[in-house]
């Protein structure tokens, strides 16, 4: 039998599947549609429950959107493995007190989207340094994977960390949900500081050229700018 060493080395990229699988280590991108005008009551319901759904897994921030889209919950949950997060979910469906505050919460929802996505091998989730917004910018790429376009797209957020107008929380590739997406979490101390940022940044050369180079890649892109919620552990 041949092996197939070589040929899987030759196609590995620093976002490739192997270690990711590595760490084991997934996140679990949910976003909500809260029904209009009820954005208020629905954090006033989940600030007042998430301690109990936080008691079996970790949250890592919680966020509602305030320009890129309108009623949007984001949050970000972190899992050691799949068997944790089954056991969990197992667990959360079994805890009466949290399903009967979710029974409160629901109503107020249009729909729910669940993505799971790991960080890619060369970022570690990010601290900010103190209390601030975030943006949320979704890419969707062309088919053929990291092999195909990761290299360009590590190099434009490079260029942009290295410009030092924005702080990186973190970069997640998605697994389970729309192939080829990844998902750029960023922190600003305000959105004024985004606005001036992202216009010096755009005037610099390095940044063009990567941006430019990576765009061929690119099928679309989207974003939000986010304020965390009074209980969100990033804020």
């Amino acid at each position: 039998m041949v092996s197939l060493k070589p040929i899987l080395h030759q196609v590995c990229s620093s976002f490739a599947t192997g270690p990711r699988q590595d760490v084991g280590t997934f996140y679990e991108l949910r976003t909500y549609d809260i029904k209009p005008a009820k954005t208020k009551e629905f954090l006033e319901l989940v600030g007042n429950a998430i301690h109990i759904r936080t008691v079996h897994s970790e949250m890592v921030g919680f966020w509602t959107a305030e320009f890129g889209s309108m009623n949007k919950a984001f949050h970000i949950w972190k899992y050691d493995n799949f068997a944790h997060r089954a056991a969990v979910r197992k667990a959360v469906v079994n805890d009466k007190e949290w399903q009967e505050k979710l029974s409160l919460i629901l109503p107020l929802l249009h729909k729910q989207h669940m993505e799971i996505a790991y960080l890619v091998p060369w970022c570690k989730l990010g601290i900010p340094p103190q209390p601030g917004v975030y943006e949320l910018v979704t890419y969707q790429l062309k088919p053929g994977g990291p092999a195909l376009w990761g290299k360009s797209f590590k190099a434009a957020i490079d260029a942009h960390i290295s410009k030092g107008y924005a702080k990186l929380i973190g970069v997640f590739h998605t697994e389970y949900g729309l192939l080829n997406t990844v998902q750029v979490l960023w922190w600003f101390e305000n959105p004024d500081s985004r606005a001036a940022g992202r216009h010096t940044a755009h005037e610099d050369a390095r940044v063009v050229a990567a941006v430019r180079e990576n765009v061929q890649f690119l099928t679309s892109q989207q974003n939000m700018l986010l304020i965390p919620a009074p209980f969100s552990p990033l804020k």
